[in-house]
């Protein structure tokens, strides 16, 4: 569980997920001091990272030549709808079978799943 600490610091804030401390803010052009990523930006990273991270194990443990990876994320809102794009690319020499393969492995990482699959969302106020 991942709780937010906000005080009257627009819009700053604290998470702590029990393990580490981090941050939250939101951008000069909306009121925020812009001291930290926004809340996208963190769902941004979020996917990237999991994607990124899946990738990872899956190439080692095919033992694939793949140096490196690098995933880049953006999040939008246009008319209504979130649209999410997720650009991968690779260093390292891999055939379109094996690229084919990771972009699989890439739509099964944690994250993207939970992000296309069937989400409820529960709220409370205590």
């Amino acid at each position: 569980m991942t709780t937010a600490h906000i005080q009257q610091t627009h819009y700053r804030l604290s998470l702590d997920n029990g393990r580490h401390e981090f941050f939250a803010d939101e951008p000069l052009d909306v009121g925020g001091t812009d001291s930290a990523p926004s809340p996208d930006e963190l769902l941004e990273a979020a996917l990237a990272s999991c994607t990124a991270i899946t990738l990872r194990m899956y190439a080692d443990r095919k033992q694939w030549p793949i140096r490196q990876i690098d995933v880049a994320v953006k999040v939008e809102r246009v008319d209504g709808k979130t649209i999410i794009t997720r650009n991968i690319s690779f260093e390292g020499q891999i055939g379109e079978a094996e690229k084919e393969r990771l972009l699989q492995i890439a739509k099964a990482c944690p994250v993207s799943k939970t992000l296309s699959g069937t989400i409820e969302l529960n709220s409370s106020i205590q």
